[in-house]
């Protein structure tokens, strides 16, 4: 049995987190739970530091198998944070969510649950990020399921320690197609902030928008062109495997500059 830290964006309280540690340990894992108090959402990778961190063990959430923290920080300081003041041993896994939302194309950039994985990996420690694909449906089963299934994979030799991002359709497990290895698609945003006034009178803004997907494939010298992007495997309703990195160097770019022998004077 593995030894398994769990976080997430949503919370301590949120359903995801619950429906995917219970499972676990359920099956005999040891899991350690360490989430932020409340939503973080969007929060990217961002770190908390000009200021404490607040944490405290919680009781009766979660199966009572498992070890259950909350954390005032965002995704990536509750990962921090368990890795170094609360675990005994190092984790086997990192498993972050299951979010409440797909995290698909571009959603990683900004994703708190996908930094609290990637947190995971920049310590060397495989790690997995879990999106329910819909802000609507409530049924987190299928990829706590999908969840343990996916520990025995992780287990194998890899390369280097994988992050990987998993979204599973919003359908019923027998309406799920399979599971498909993706690559990452583009989800972009109409952006619009909403001027509005406050109770006292004085402006604040909202941020809307309208999501803009793009099934097309990405060129990518690396990757054969049959592998399809994430954003259309989750609409053919297939459970998405997205590998990630995060190194960002664009090595075209660079290819680019050094070739044009780059000058800056």
């Amino acid at each position: 049995m593995s030894n398994i830290l769990i976080s997430n964006d949503d919370g301590i309280l949120a359903l995801g987190v619950r429906a995917l540690a219970n499972t676990l340990a359920q099956a005999g894992h040891q899991v350690t739970v360490v989430c932020p108090d409340r939503e973080r959402s969007a929060t990217g990778h961002g770190l908390t530091l000009h200021q404490p961190i607040r944490a405290k063990e919680i009781d009766s959430v979660f199966d009572d198998n498992v070890i259950a923290w909350s954390c005032s920080g965002t995704p990536a300081d509750c990962v921090k944070f368990a890795l170094s003041a609360v675990l005994k041993t190092r984790p086997d896994f990192v498993y972050s969510g299951i979010n409440h939302g797909p995290n698909l194309g571009t959603d990683v950039l900004y994703s708190g649950t996908v930094s609290a994985a990637m947190e995971g990996v920049l310590e060397g420690i495989p790690s997995v990020a879990f999106s329910l694909a819909s802000f609507s449906f409530l049924e987190f089963q299928p990829a706590a399921d999908f969840a343990l299934k996916l520990v025995q994979q992780m287990a194998r030799e890899y390369p280097k320690p994988p992050l990987l991002s998993v979204n599973i359709p919003p359908v019923p497990t027998s309406e799920i197609t399979g599971v498909l290895v993706t690559r990452q698609g583009l989800r972009r945003y109409i952006e619009k902030f909403s001027k509005r006034l406050d109770p006292r009178g004085k402006n604040y803004y909202w941020l809307e928008g309208e999501i803009i997907e793009d099934i097309e494939q990405p060129e990518d010298i690396n990757l054969p062109p049959h592998i399809l992007t994430d954003v259309q495997a989750i609409r053919d309703r297939y459970i998405t495997i997205t590998p990630l990195q995060y190194n960002l160097t664009d090595a075209t770019i660079v290819k680019y500059l050094y070739e044009q022998e780059f000058q800056v004077n």
